[in-house]
């Protein structure tokens, strides 16, 4: 490492609740290289908690609060492992950034007053526990200042993706969907697209005894009701102009039950699956057309990218562009939004914006995050 050089941590957990995901950056300036990285998935018990906190139910301020130091000191044993396993000391690091575990967004509340978002998994126990500087709570700050607090990637796809000499899309699907189209202006524009993984790991985990469906042969093994898929499409989200983002307080088992239980051909839960998944496949690719013209390749990464079925299902709705993945542009898809946020976490400990107001729908630029020295 060069003496202009940093290293940083980011943390990330999304909507889906399967996994920490700890990414070690060495940045020379605002470029980042991939070091070292990890996964470290939740087990049943912690999803179980994380999902039952996304639903307004009993006894919550009690739940959250046992639940936030527990998964602060389960980002910080991964970033120490990560630490250990790749021969770092806490020392050489700079610092952490953490997204946390969004467990409520609610950014389209009937007043301004009633708007928040928020991210648990205790700043101070990852800290404490590991040495390290930790920077969090990056969502409620673009709030504040207007915006929704989401999506916070676009403005790392533009430091970094951004090419002067081809438009290019970047889609992450993680729980919820996102992408980011870069023209070669050197603008960017991004914002979520609804569901991603979300809704078809919820159906597979109930349906189909699995965690999720593997490269989408489920999903591939049924057929799509066109009745129920009319059903899902006319959510109000959709026809939503950006900004703006979603979570599982707009999808989840509960709505897709509805839908269900209103169709009249019968349903094996494959058909759902398969539904569901071409359910992402549209929204994406209707999303995407809205947005990037026809010669804009399509740069994939989040969990998503493994789901071959849905990948093919996007590329068949996207005949006239070309789909990839940030693979190809020296990223590993997997660990897109973990090396986000330990850019994000550089560009607050240096006090520069990490928003994008014309995604999130800021008033301006603010510097994100609260800082929690060591």
């Amino acid at each position: 490492m060069s003496e202009a050089a940093s290293l940083y941590i980011g943390l990330m957990s999304g909507t889906s609740a399967d996994s920490i995901d700890a990414a070690l950056v060495e940045f020379n300036g605002d470029t980042p290289r991939l070091v070292a990285a990890l996964g470290i998935p939740y087990d049943k018990s912690i999803r179980k908690k994380i999902f039952e906190l996304a639903l307004p139910s009993d006894n919550e301020i009690d739940r959250m609060g046992v639940l936030d130091r527990h998964l602060g000191t389960l980002f910080a044993r991964a970033v120490n492992r990560l630490l250990e396993e790749n021969g770092y000391s806490a020392t050489q690091i700079t610092a952490i950034g953490s997204h946390g575990q969004t467990i409520r967004h609610r950014p389209r509340a009937q007043s301004i007053q009633e708007q928040f978002t928020l991210q648990i998994g205790d700043p101070n126990s990852i800290a404490e526990l590991t040495g390290i500087t930790t920077v969090a709570d990056f969502r409620r700050r673009d709030m504040a200042a207007g915006g929704q607090g989401a999506p916070l990637a676009p403005a790392f796809h533009q430091a970094v993706f951004s090419s002067k000499t081809e438009p290019r899309c970047i889609l992450n699907i993680g729980g919820v969907a996102n992408l980011t189209f870069l023209p070669t202006d050197g603008h960017a524009l991004g914002f979520d697209t609804g569901p991603g993984n979300s809704l078809m790991d919820s159906w597979i985990q109930t349906f189909g005894k699995q965690q999720y469906d593997k490269n989408g042969k489920w999903a591939a093994s049924g057929q799509v009701n066109l009745q129920l898929l009319n059903k899902l499409l006319a959510h109000s989200f959709f026809r939503m102009p950006a900004p703006k983002s979603t979570g599982k307080e707009d999808f989840n088992l509960d709505w897709v039950n509805s839908a269900t239980e209103e169709t009249v051909t019968p349903l094996t839960p494959q058909d759902v699956q398969a539904t569901l998944t071409e359910l992402t496949a549209i929204t994406i690719s209707d999303a995407i057309k809205g947005f990037c013209a026809a010669n804009t390749t399509v740069f994939i990464c989040g969990g998503g990218v493994h789901n071959t079925h849905l990948c093919n299902r996007i590329q068949y709705h996207l005949p006239e562009n070309r789909v990839s993945t940030t693979d190809e542009l020296n990223l590993h898809p997997d660990w897109v939004e973990a090396v986000a946020f330990a850019w994000l976490a550089k560009r607050t400990i240096g006090r520069l914006a990490g928003n994008l107001p014309e995604v999130t729908g800021a008033d301006r630029e603010v510097v994100l995050g609260g800082i929690y020295s060591a």
